[in-house]
């Protein structure tokens, strides 16, 4: 038994694990440990949850602007949900011979090792996901407002303090319970697929009905431009974005062989399929100059097509963004997870706590970075090159697939796909890099630039061999502090 600083008594369990004193045992055969908690149906959810984002109900219109007529920018929805699959199958795969957690992180650092894989995780943990995160919680407070204020402007100040409501209840769950978590995460996927049905159905009524003005001429060749047709494909593919997210808890999937293939796939239908329908009835309501005027899509289909639903259209968007955050914090914490089982983040986040078998110091780390960012910082500028990086990781980490592939022949590979799938995205990937270098090259720069500085950081934090013995002892006594307070311990093997 030894006392901490602030008094208490610390003892062990009979697994050799440090218990705070009054604190009830674990039972014999707890094992603490994350375990194989995702299934299908959840697995499913957390897809079509993050993928399903705000952007369908409110601004569709980069496609069909960039497109040039309403038959292409249907096209541009299929052809980008078949590109997104291509890269879905790619993941499949990595995910069914990998069986780690971590996604974009744990295939980098297999294929090409840790300093690409460290440039990675300083991009996310520095600026890129809490900025992601941030977005996100501040549309949800937006729009969960906007009913009780409507007319009238919201007050800033109330949209903050709603989305830093929002965001802790989230990281509340994911701290609590993983199962919670993903039953929460079932909840809203099914609200949001509710909300698309109650614009989908109305409007295909109205065009099996014989509503189709709006489609008579709507493959227009004079308003397409070949110049502007790869903006559209870029803002689509934007849409599609967040079906790599199942590949960041592949250690908590039941049967991953074939969960994680058969997920992404039934997936990318829905998506695809929804995306497809919810423009169908937007084109067969409302004119192309109504939908390129409208700055909220579903709310001008909704006046016009059931008048006083309009008022419901904010709070399905809200329930679209909470959904994205509880997705977003469950899978981007394993991926923090499985770097401090790497050596690349501090021990203590990888540990799990020792009754709700959380990675609860993992789900955390977010919190007061993104907090910071919804006070303090441009968040809006920093998304401006979130894109570039996104896509370039990507295409990275498929190239990584193919690279596995004649390095390592000999790997399992329970689920394969055909070579020019990865060949067809990872190109794919770095066009739109090209694209992002070409039309914003400053933004593009300074993401490149964010990035760049994980190498100085690598060696500084991660590759240096000796620390100065005061430097290791704080940080050691850091660590155990933090793991006292929130009650966790290394998982059990």
């Amino acid at each position: 038994m030894k006392r901490t600083s602030s008094g208490e008594h610390v003892g062990a369990d009979e697994n050799g694990h440090e218990m705070l004193s009054g604190e009830p045992p674990r039972e014999k055969d707890t094992k603490v440990e994350l375990g194989k908690k995702v299934t299908l149906l959840s697995g499913i959810s957390v897809i079509v949850g993050i993928m399903i984002g705000a952007g369908i109900f409110i601004s569709p219109k980069g496609i069909l602007k960039h497109s040039g007529s309403i038959g292409m920018s249907l096209i541009v929805w299929i052809a980008c949900g078949m590109l997104s699959l291509f890269g879905a199958l790619s993941y499949a795969e990595l995910g069914s011979c990998i069986k780690k957690s971590g996604g974009h992180y744990t295939y980098l650092l297999e294929a090409f090792g840790p300093h690409v894989a460290f440039v990675k995780l300083w991009a996310d943990v520095t600026v890129i996901r809490p900025a992601g995160m941030a977005v996100i919680c501040l549309a949800f407070g937006q729009y969960i407002l906007e009913p009780l204020f409507m007319p009238c402007d919201i007050p800033p100040t109330a949209v903050k303090l709603a989305t830093a409501i929002g965001l802790t209840s989230v990281m509340y769950t994911n701290s609590m319970s993983v199962v919670w978590t993903a039953r929460i995460q079932i909840f809203f996927t099914l609200c949001k697929l509710v909300a698309i049905s109650a614009i989908a159905i109305p409007g295909l009524y109205q065009f099996f009905k014989g509503e189709t003005d709006n489609f008579e001429n709507a493959f227009q060749l004079n308003n397409i431009k070949l110049s502007t047709l790869p903006l559209a494909f870029y803002s689509g593919m934007y849409a599609y974005a967040g079906w790599f997210y199942l590949n960041f808890v592949t250690e908590e999937i039941h049967n991953p062989e074939r969960t994680l293939p058969l997920a992404i796939c039934i997936s990318m239908a829905i998506v695809t399929t929804c995306y497809v329908l919810i423009n169908v009835a937007y084109y067969t309501v409302m004119s192309v100059e109504e939908v390129l005027d409208s700055e909220a899509v579903a709310v001008t289909f909704a006046k016009k097509l059931m008048g006083d639903f309009s008022l419901a259209v904010p709070v399905f968007v809200a329930m679209s963004c909470y959904g994205s955050m509880n997705g977003s914090v469950l899978a981007l914490s394993r991926t923090f997870l499985v770097a401090s089982r790497e050596g690349q983040l501090p021990e203590v986040y990888s540990m799990i706590h020792i009754r709700r078998n959380t990675p609860i110091a993992a789900v955390l780390i977010l919190y007061p970075l993104t907090m910071l960012q919804l006070f303090l910082g441009d968040i809006y500028s920093l998304l401006n090159f979130m894109s570039f990086l996104r896509w370039l990781s990507i295409g990275v980490v498929v190239l990584g697939l193919i690279y596995l592939r004649y390095t390592r022949p000999d790997l399992p590979r329970p689920f394969k796909v055909p070579i020019f799938i990865p060949v067809v995205f990872s190109l794919t990937c770095f066009f739109m890099v090209f694209l992002s270098l070409y039309s914003d090259p400053l933004n593009t720069g300074i993401g490149f630039a964010i990035s760049l500085t994980g190498i100085p950081a690598y060696y500084v934090f991660v590759h240096v061999n000796r620390r100065p013995k005061w430097l290791q002892r704080a940080l050691d006594s850091i660590n155990r502090s933090l793991q006292i307070l929130l009650e966790v311990v290394p998982p059990e093997q």
